[in-house]
Order: structure tokens, then sequence, then C-alpha cells
């Protein structure tokens, strides 16, 4: 019965964190590509921003959102 119980558990944490894990991917993901796109999709805040760190920043951003996806496919909790 305990068995049960936190297998239970351990698989609700597993999805609770794939969920988690996926969603800020995809927004931190989407933070990066806008701030590289921004210029061109006319988004007068982005293009007034210092290209060195709009592109510095832009690149943390896609390579961290990256790396959450990846930690989201991957489940190894």
């Amino acid at each position: 019965m305990l068995k049960d119980e936190r297998t239970k558990q351990r698989k609700s944490y597993t999805l609770m964190r794939t969920v988690y894990d996926m969603g800020m991917g995809i927004i931190i993901l989407g933070v990066g590509l806008v701030l590289f796109f921004g210029k061109k999709m006319g988004i007068q805040k982005i293009e007034e921003m210092d290209p060195l760190m709009r592109n510095l920043f832009g690149g943390l951003c896609v390579i961290y959102g990256g790396f959450r996806l990846y930690r989201g496919i991957k489940k190894d909790y």
C-alpha cells in the first residue's frame, strides 16, 4: 500500500515538473526569439534597446529556454 502511494506521488511530481519545465522553456525561448526578431516585428521598445545587450540577453534566453525544454523532455528527476 505504501509503495503504491509513493509511486503515485512520484508520478505526480514528475508530471508537474515536466509541465513546469516545458511551459517555462517555451516562455523563455519565446522571450529570446522576440528579442532577436523584435526589430523585424516593429516592436518599438525592442528597437530602442542597445543591440549588444539585446543580443546577449536574447542568446542567454534561447540557451536557457532550450535547456528547460530538454530537461522537460528528458524527465530525469
